[in-house]
This record gives C-alpha cells, structure tokens and sequence, in this order.
C-alpha cells in the first residue's frame, strides 16, 4: 500500500481535562478528496484544524509524507505547504489581485511568474474581470472564491476547508460547488473539508469520514457510507428517516422476521432468532398506496396500512410521515400528493422490498 501524504495515530486533543478527539488511526491518501461530517459539536472542525497543524494535539502522532512531525521551529515550513479556508471570507482591504498575490508575495515570487499564477487562478475561479475591485465591495460568494484563489494560488499540498460553502445562499452555494468540483478533478489537489450538508460530500468526496463525540464512527466510499451505515447514528445523518429497534423472531433461510412494536417486517438476509437489530428504511424505498388499493400486484413482501400524522415539503417532494403502528417515513412527488388526496388523519397502504432495508445488529 503506497504511503498516505496525511497520517494522524492515537490522536487525542483534550480540554479542561475532557477529551473531545479521539481518532486512533486515520489516513489521507495522496490526491483524495475527504470530507469530514457529522452534527455540530462532533469534533470535525477540531480534527481539522490539527491535521492542517493550527492545533497542537494532546497526544499522538501526526505524519506528512511518511515522516513524523515535530512541533518546533520548523513547523512554519510545514504550514506553508498547506492551505486553509475557512467559512467566513478572510480578505485584507485591498484590491483582489492583491488579496491572491499576498501570499505568493510571503514566498519570494515577483514579477511575470506572480501575474501568471494570480491570473491563471482568477480565471479558474471565473473572477478575473474583479482583479481591480476593493475586497470590501464583493457579495459574499465573490469573497468566497477570492479565498479560495488565495489558498490554491500557492498550489499546496494539502487543501483544508472548514464549511467552505455554509454561509451562501443556495444557487451561489451550487455554482461554487460545481466549480470546486471541477477544480479538484483537474488538479487532484489532496483535499480535506468539513461539512454538516451531506450533499456536499456526496459531491465532491472520494470518501467521507462521519464524526460523533470526537471520534470517527465510520469511514468510506459515500456508495459503502449512505448504503451501509455502521450504526443508527450513521444512519441518522445520512438521511435514513425510518430506523425502527426490533427483535428477530424467525428466520427462513433467505429472509427473517423481525418484531417492530408487535407488527412483523420481512427482511432479506441471514440472522440468528433473538438478535437485537435496527431496521432502516430509506424514505424514497416506500410505497404509498390509497387504503382501497392494497391489493394490486406488488413486488414488496411489507404491507401496511397507515395514518397520515405529517406532511412536510423537502425541494420537488413531499415528506409524509405515517402511523403503521410503528413510524415510516415515505417520500413522493407532489402529483402523487394530489392524486392520492393525502391529508392529515387519511388512511393509506404503505409498502417496501425486504431488500430495501439495511440491518445493523445492536
């Protein structure tokens, strides 16, 4: 296995003798995009901020290229082949041009070289008509991407950023995103981002890491994190609205029947009779059905009338919340909101695959 160009070993950063990170081993592999999530108060800006070497770690170890690093006199050096961005714009009150040269500048480059690479960036970042603006006047998604010219002007080993993209409105949020995205393909900049918004690392993440209570409780693929969680917590934030406690009762080779709140869910896969188990169950896998309707041919092996207690409006969807003796969440359109006559207190058949649901054992 090559050697990571980041590795932190039992890595412990404590406060007022509390220890709020805890990360016994993590790597960060040449030329990844890796995207740190989770809750606020998990410890992601923390972590962050002591890989990128602004905090000093409690214990533990730290390597940059196979080598461990010393917090002394030379740690400067080390900083200087990072970059960091950080949510709010961090802009001097000067021109923009000048804002992305300062640090070329600390570094010794003038001249031709220094207005090649300021304006190579600008126009990576679609802002080179604004090199002449005081920093000051910019909107807020200006500023952003004048930062982050700042940062990879400097073309740094590693990119940190912490909520890079929080503070925008959302159609300035997209277009920064996709441009990020492409930015990082182009380059293969290592990448290292704190988000709370999963659709964030969806994008732009070769791999996503989900923090709780300063330690990492899962890290992979976004494919292997949203379609296998480690745990209900996992699940939680990752979006998986249904995640219901239950007891296997039976198991019948290829699928198994699990006790939730006395009602009987199939499920496709192998368990032991007795096993404590969570069942999760993605909101876009159910099947809203009109209560006359539960006889029509169907696929799934989970039928279950239901009372609508919630409607809510996620983007082009609705989010109906049921009472099937034991709480389901579905997603549908908003046509199929109108067509089923969905309302608070109506009765409707609810219907999922025994495939669709992901098991995590207690």
């Amino acid at each position: 296995m090559a050697e990571p160009i980041l590795e932190a070993k039992a890595l412990e950063v404590r406060r007022d003798n509390s220890l709020i990170l805890d990360i016994p081993h993590l790597r960060v592999e040449d030329k990844e995009v890796l995207a740190l999530v989770g809750p606020n108060g998990a410890g992601k800006t923390t972590l962050l901020l002591t890989l990128a070497l602004l905090y000093t770690p409690s214990a533990g170890e730290i390597k940059f290229e196979g080598k461990s690093i010393s917090y002394g006199k030379g740690l400067i050096n080390l900083r200087r082949r990072f970059a960091v961005v950080f949510q709010e714009p961090l802009l001097f009150d000067t021109s923009v041009y000048e804002n992305v040269a300062s640090g070329l500048r600390v570094r010794g480059i003038r001249g031709r070289e220094l207005k090649q690479r300021v304006f190579t960036w600008l126009d990576q970042f679609g802002i080179a008509h604004l090199a002449k603006r005081a920093a000051r006047t910019l909107s807020g998604g200006e500023a952003q991407r004048v930062t982050l010219t700042r940062a990879l002007v400097l073309n740094p080993n590693i990119l940190f950023m912490d909520e890079p993209f929080a503070s925008l409105d959302p159609p300035t949020r997209e277009r920064l995103i996709r441009d990020m995205e492409r930015i990082v393909h182009e380059t293969k900049i290592t990448t290292v981002f704190v988000t709370h918004d999963r659709s964030e690392a969806l994008q732009l993440a070769h791999r996503i890491g989900v923090m709780h209570q300063g330690r990492i409780i899962q890290i992979g693929s976004p494919e292997r994190v949203i379609n296998y969680p480690a745990d209900e917590v996992v699940a939680n934030f990752i979006g998986i609205e249904s995640i219901l406690p239950g007891r296997v009762m039976v198991f019948n080779h290829e699928t198994f029947l699990v006790d939730v709140q006395g009602k009987k869910i199939e499920v496709a896969g192998e368990a032991q009779v007795g096993d404590e188990v969570f069942l999760c169950i993605r909101p876009e896998e159910v099947t809203l059905l009109g209560s006359g309707l539960a006889s029509l041919p169907s696929s799934a092996r989970n039928t279950f009338p239901g009372r609508v207690i919630q409607i809510g409006f996620i983007g082009p969807y609705c989010k109906v919340t049921l009472d099937c003796g034991f709480p389901l969440v579905a997603y549908i359109t908003k046509k199929s909101l109108g067509i089923l006559h969905l309302d608070i207190g109506r009765e409707v058949v609810a219907s999922f695959k025994a495939t669709a649901i992901h098991v995590i054992r207690k």
